[in-house]
């Protein structure tokens, strides 16, 4: 009886190609158009005018198609963060427009993928790190120009964390306009900052 190893290294290889990219083009637009929980093999098949096999020698299953895009839109994110500043005022509006600007730039993603996004904790998992790693990098140039308190590192990134990602599950849950949205979260991490910021008690 063959191992599990020796099965899974007979399998063939998934093609990449053109169509592969053309896969992920339609479901990134039917989610757009539908959400995330619209997406099915017969809409993409019927698009492209071709068979099950066609879909099947490429990717898995709907799901792995649709964590290709999610995780595209988290690194288009990720690339749109451009750390300037050179004092003390332009540190802090350089935070509070970062945190607004990711709101805005995947607020309208969390709304399509809201049935999705929650439940896949590797995805998750690998963005928090991501964000841990530049929250503790920002608050050590803060604490080096004297921007800042001293306070635990790794309770400000799990704070931080944690109302960024409690504020998009409820904004989205709730369906609040993007204006809502950003409004009320540029309240709440303006109230988070002044905690931190060294010389407001």
């Amino acid at each position: 009886m063959a191992s599990t190893t020796d099965s899974e290294s007979s399998k063939p290889a998934r093609i990449r190609d053109e169509i592969s990219e053309r896969i992920i083009e339609i479901v990134a637009r039917i989610a757009e158009e539908e959400g995330a929980h619209k997406v099915t093999v017969r809409k993409i098949i019927t698009e492209l005018g071709v068979t099950n096999r066609v879909f099947y020698n490429r990717f898995a299953n709907c799901d792995e198609v649709l964590r290709i895009v999610y995780r595209n839109a988290i690194v288009h994110m990720r690339e749109n963060i451009k750390p300037e500043f050179h004092d003390r005022e332009s540190f802090e509006r350089f935070c509070i427009d970062t945190a607004v600007s990711v709101l805005m730039q995947t607020y309208d993603v969390k709304m399509q993928f809201r049935r999705y996004v929650f439940e896949h904790d590797s995805l998750t998992e690998e963005n928090r790190r991501w964000w841990y790693d530049k929250i503790k990098k920002y608050y050590r140039y803060a604490l080096e120009q004297g921007f800042a308190k001293q306070v635990d590192a790794d309770a400000l990134c799990y704070a931080i964390w944690c109302f960024c990602r409690g504020y998009y599950a409820d904004a989205v849950s709730r369906q609040l306009t993007k204006e809502e949205a950003v409004h009320y979260f540029t309240f709440g991490f303006n109230c988070l900052l002044n905690g931190v910021v060294a010389g407001r008690d």
